[in-house]
């Protein structure tokens, strides 16, 4: 048994989808653990290409309970259209449960999302206004509505009544648009709950009995660290916290249950819409990776900013989430590079440092300081064993190994399942001690 936490160690776009999708064919359960319909996991299956926004990436396993936990803010009219999706691919959903705990996207939070951006007017982000921000928001202002409240006509129009006059305030007397119908939202949505009434359950007791069971549990972060709501690039964050302490919360599971915490690291960078990203190239090197990596956005399609590896943000991230493991995923769109640059370290206004900084104004004057490795100049998709690799391509990843302060434990080859190198197994590296500096224990 095992209870092992994937999270993306970078900007996010790292490849989650098919490592979660290769690790789940040891698992017995994946559980999405926050975020909302605005992540976009890939995974190339047999049976087509998977673009998961809401179910978790261990679907394609026949024996694989999935779950979307308490911590996720679902949209259940997108929820409903992915699973029939699956469905006319040929996937058994019947094993995907909602906990009745998770909050559910409202109308009303997909109108304020959108005019909350409009009213900022030049300064105005580049958020999916999809209504994550507002769901949040209403949790933690205890005026939100969960998934379990659908399942009772009663219940829920009583909430809804009071949410919607407080909302229709604001919609009408702050940003002049009409009003939004209680008796529609309540009809809609009560229509949702009645056709998701099979999957939504306790999965709190799912998970504790899975756990007594010593069953395999894999939790499934959606984006990435450096949008966390606390320690990533704000205010161009998530609304969501995506580090691993938060996966046990947002799975419904004890904090020391978490086994291993695997870190999912992108060969290079790459970043979408606005924010600093130090490594950011606008240059041939820069499209190159992007045309190679067929870099757009899984669940938008926007076009992501691509640079060299940046290891003062993957070490950053590696102290946050106490990570046990790292997996490296696109090695091969670097395959036909003569040299790859690395970060090791920013220039931030003539001063060396080593840190990730907190505000946007420093991190955007860091100037990034390279070590320059020899590339390998050959085709490594298709290889399967870590021997296999080029000399040069087994240089690159053991100095990312270095810097970054983590084990490696996987490289990904290619999007197609299988076209992964295992380097060691993950349960066999030896747990995260932050008393011993730069993991010296291992």
């Amino acid at each position: 048994m095992a209870v092992i936490a994937v999270i993306g160690a970078q900007w996010g776009d790292e490849g989650k989808g098919k490592i979660i999708d290769e690790l789940s064919m040891r698992a017995d359960f994946v559980v999405r653990y926050q975020g909302g319909s605005n992540a976009g996991h890939r995974v190339v299956h047999e049976k087509g290409e998977f673009s998961f926004r809401l179910v978790p990436s261990g679907i394609l396993y026949p024996n694989t309970t999935c779950i979307i936990g308490n911590g996720v803010v679902v949209d259940p009219r997108a929820l409903i259209e992915e699973m029939e999706q699956l469905r006319n691919k040929g996937i058994d959903i019947s094993r995907l449960y909602i906990s009745d705990r998770a909050h559910v996207i409202m109308p009303y939070h997909f109108l304020l999302d959108r005019l909350e951006e409009e009213a900022r007017g030049a300064e105005k982000g580049d958020q999916s206004q999809r209504g994550m921000g507002p769901a949040y928001v209403d949790k933690h202002a205890r005026t939100g509505i969960r998934m379990a409240d659908l399942l009772d006509v009663d219940t829920f129009r009583s909430k809804l009544s009071t949410i919607i006059q407080q909302k229709n305030r604001m919609i009408t007397q702050i940003y002049g648009q009409p009003p939004l119908s209680l008796e529609e939202i309540h009809g809609e949505y009560f229509g949702y709950g009645l056709q998701l009434y099979g999957h939504i359950a306790d999965t709190q007791k799912m998970l504790h009995d899975a756990l007594s069971e010593n069953k395999t549990i894999l939790l499934e972060g959606a984006q990435g660290a450096l949008v966390d709501i606390d320690f990533g690039t704000y205010p161009f964050v998530t609304a969501s916290s995506t580090m691993a302490a938060n996966a046990s919360v947002g799975a419904g599971l004890p904090p020391r249950s978490i086994d291993r915490v695997i870190g999912v690291y992108k060969a290079y960078m790459t970043r979408i819409g606005s924010g600093p990203m130090p490594t950011g190239l606008f240059d041939v090197v820069g499209e190159t990776m992007r045309e190679r990596g067929k870099e757009n956005g899984s669940s938008m399609g926007r076009e992501r900013r691509c640079g060299w590896f940046d290891a003062v943000a993957g070490r950053f991230v590696a102290q946050l989430n106490g990570l046990d493991a790292a997996v490296i995923t696109k090695l091969d769109v670097l395959d036909t590079f003569p040299t790859i640059k690395i970060c090791t370290a920013y220039n931030l206004k003539g001063q060396i440092i080593h840190n990730l900084p907190a505000t946007l104004q420093d991190l955007a004057a860091c100037e990034p300081i390279y070590e320059e490795v020899e590339g390998w100049q050959c085709s490594t998709t298709g290889i399967n064993s870590y021997d296999e690799l080029p000399a040069a391509a087994k240089a690159y990843l053991e100095r990312l190994e270095e810097l970054i302060e983590t084990p490696l434990v996987m490289v990904s080859v290619s999007p197609q399942r299988g076209k992964t190198v295992e380097i060691k197994d993950m349960l066999a590296v030896p747990p995260y001690d932050p008393r011993y500096p730069k993991n010296a224990s291992r």
